[in-house]
Order: C-alpha cells, then sequence, then structure tokens
C-alpha cells in the first residue's frame, strides 16, 4: 500500500516540478530524501525520567524507537558530565517517512493553535528545510491524559534539491502550509 502523499509526489508534484524546474529527466526533480526528529532535553533535573518520556512519545508519534545522544563534553554550569543522555533522535525514511510527512502536514500543523503558515526562511542553504514544534500534543497520537510534560523537538526535512527555491517548490506542491508574505495579500 502505497502512502497518499507519496501517490501525490508521483502524481501531481514530479510533472509539476519537472515542468518548472525545467528539468529534461524525472530523476532531475527534487525528492524527499529523509526526516530527521531531534529533541534535546539537557538541562533537566531527573534526565533518566525525561528521556524515558521522549523516548516514548516519538515512538508513538514516528513508529520508531529513536536513538539517545550524549553528551561529549563536561559543562560544570549545567552539571553535565561527557556522556550523559541529553537527547533523541530518529532518523525516517522510506514510507514510514511519506506516512510522517503525511500527518504532519495535514493532520498535526493545522491544529497548531493561533496557526499563520510554517516560516519561510528556515531553509539550510542546501535545499533542506527545518521546522520547531513546541508541544508534541499537535499529533493526534500522544493522549492529552498522559502527557508527563512538554517535550518539543526539530523536525528536518532533507531533500535531494541543491537550491532553497527547488525545495520550497517541492515542499509547496507537497502541501506544506508556508506563511504567507507581508507584501502580499
Amino acid at each position: 500500500m502505497q502512502p497518499n502523499l507519496l501517490k501525490k509526489y508521483k502524481e501531481e508534484v514530479v510533472p509539476g516540478l519537472k515542468k518548472a524546474l525545467s528539468a529534461s529527466n524525472v530523476h532531475q526533480v527534487p525528492c524527499v530524501e529523509k526526516v530527521v526528529l531531534n529533541s534535546g532535553f539537557g538541562n533537566v533535573d531527573d534526565r533518566k525520567q525525561a528521556a524515558e518520556d521522549v523516548v516514548n512519545d516519538i515512538t508513538i508519534i514516528t513508529g520508531q524507537h529513536p536513538v539517545l545522544t550524549k553528551a561529549k563534553n563536561s559543562i560544570s554550569n549545567f552539571k553535565l558530565r561527557a556522556g550523559d543522555v541529553i537527547g533523541a533522535q530518529v532518523t525516517l525514511r522510506g514510507q514510514k517517512m511519506w506516512e510522517f510527512l503525511d500527518r504532519l502536514i495535514n493532520v498535526a500543523i493545522p491544529t497548531i493553535r493561533d496557526f499563520r503558515g510554517v516560516p519561510t526562511k528556515s531553509f539550510d542553504g542546501n535545499g533542506n528545510y527545518t521546522l520547531g514544534v513546541n508541544d508534541q500534543t499537535i499529533f493526534p497520537e500522544i493522549e492529552l491524559d498522559k502527557i508527563k510534560r512538554t517535550i518539543g523537538f526539530d523536525i528536518t526535512i532533507v531533500t535531494t534539491a541543491d537550491t532553497d527555491e527547488g525545495a520550497r517548490k517541492l515542499l509547496d506542491g507537497l502541501g506544506m502550509p508556508f506563511r504567507k508574505t507581508e507584501g502580499a495579500s
């Protein structure tokens, strides 16, 4: 079974981008390569419990178990030692990636309160887009009764586009609700 967003990409986005970018072949059209979710909880007093909460929530949201990230250096002001767990990250590819993007774009982002669109300035210059999420409750998989702490995370969408403009057209075609510029009405 093919995810809906992948079907949309193949049937609508690729032909449109091929024409817009004047690509001579389908393989020159940018594609989403992977999606990386990263959550840091560095200065929490109860790091062990925070790590469990973050791992559980990210596993529920993505359907994939995250890898714990550890501190490389000791920082005495933050009561941090080298090797302490300070975050979790998961990389999604293939079918899970397309399903996650579909839920993010069509279900989670529209539920954000006072939402005016995602920022257009979050591209890195190489065709990748990073979006910060302050609260995991925008995802319908999270049960509000079982939340112990609010978890924020970064979502990085890595594309094969060489430029930010190509990546923006790709994400626009997939339905990413970018913020409208103030000059346009």
